[in-house]
């Protein structure tokens, strides 16, 4: 039976009982378990649930709109060639769509009606969605200096957007106090959310014919997909399914990187703005974590310039491939690695593309010069 876990600790709590974090506000995940076999696989399910039996329970009605089997596509990158995997096909336009179909499934089920979550990107659209598919009510807090254009596919769905005076943080801050009035479903905090960013994991277990790739380099904030890809290769190797961890590489801007300059043994730094901005964590809640996973795995981190990220973006948008800066530079990390030969270029290299770009139009604007 799983249970809630302080990793920090080894505390537990019954999972039978809603909870997005620990008594004393500790960052929770869940108790480790064996994975799957590809004989689990529901082959018949287009979508993440295929993988159902790898959740720590099965919801009566899961909410789901055909996320997940994402293609995987070569490309030629500076450096050498890797497989791109495009997680911006997706119903809302990003891989948070794994997250959120997981998390609001399994809540809905334990009773949760209602849920608040902060963000102003690709987090609230995908909790937004995914909720108005469920029936459920959702609440958004974002900055009150966000651009509108960013909450209209929220405002769509049919959610209440509260604009919070101040930071990003003081955002987040607001939406802890109101936690004890509606149910706090984080994409950042709830454990459930990992349930179904490890899904990446199973399916390039399966586009990879059951094996790991050697490589799998993500865009890096909170590190929901660094975890995900942890655990879920890690289920797979307890289960005798893989032979190996595939090393895993967190891509972080430079002007905003905590979990890679950790990893790097750099010293912090304020952060600064950046083009990356959906990786513009500042105070990762699970940074320990995150270290293990890349440690663990035999990865690492890279550190990107503005200057980097904005080529990575056009010189994909001129293949073809239309993304957000923020996951543009997971294909810059590639570049990096490759040069540095901290990756060879003959090894079987993922590169995950997390959000579209459509999501970036005033980015790529200003990179061409254009006004709009």
């Amino acid at each position: 039976m799983q249970s809630y876990l302080d990793p920090r600790t080894s505390r537990t709590w019954p999972l039978d009982a809603p909870r997005w974090c620990g008594d004393a506000r500790e960052p929770l995940m869940l108790t480790p378990r064996k994975g799957i076999s590809r004989d689990d696989i529901a082959r018949d399910v287009r979508s993440i649930w295929r993988y159902a039996a790898a959740f720590p329970f099965a919801p009566k009605a899961p909410i789901s709109m055909g996320e997940g089997c994402t293609p995987l596509v070569e490309r030629a990158l500076p450096g050498g060639t890797a497989l791109l995997k495009c997680e911006w096909f997706m119903p809302t336009g990003s891989f948070k769509d794994r997250g959120a179909s997981v998390m609001l499934s399994l809540l809905r089920d334990q009773g949760i009606a209602a849920v608040l979550e902060d963000s102003s990107g690709n987090g609230g659209a995908a909790v937004s969605s995914y909720a108005a598919a469920g029936g459920m009510a959702a609440t958004i807090f974002v900055p009150a200096s966000t651009s509108p254009a960013k909450t209209v596919q929220s405002r769509a769905a049919g959610a209440a957007i509260e604009l919070i005076p101040g930071s990003r943080q003081d955002c987040a801050d607001a939406a802890l106090n109101k936690a004890s009035e509606i149910f706090y479903a984080s994409h950042n905090w709830h454990p459930f959310f990992l349930e179904g960013t490890k899904t990446l994991a199973y399916e390039l277990w399966e586009d990879f014919s059951f094996t790991a790739p050697d490589n799998v380099i993500v865009p890096c904030g909170a590190g929901s997909n660094v975890l995900g890809c942890w655990l879920g290769f890690s289920e797979l190797l307890r289960a005798g399914q893989i032979a190996k961890l595939p090393r895993i590489w967190a891509a972080q801007p430079a002007n905003c990187g905590p979990i890679a300059r950790a990893a790097l043994g750099l010293p912090a730094e304020a952060a600064k703005p950046t083009i990356a901005e959906g990786t513009a964590i500042a105070q990762p809640l699970r940074l320990p974590e995150c270290l293990t996973a890349l440690r663990e795995s035999g990865g690492g981190a890279v550190l990107l310039e503005e200057a980097e990220i904005a080529e990575a973006s056009l010189a994909l948008a001129r293949t073809g491939v239309y993304v957000e800066p923020t996951c543009a530079q997971a294909a810059a990390a590639f570049t990096k690695l490759v040069t540095h030969k901290r990756i060879g270029a003959a090894e079987t290299t993922v590169v995950v593309l997390t959000g579209t770009g459509l999501k970036s139009t005033q980015r790529y604007a200003e990179m061409l010069g254009i006004t709009l």
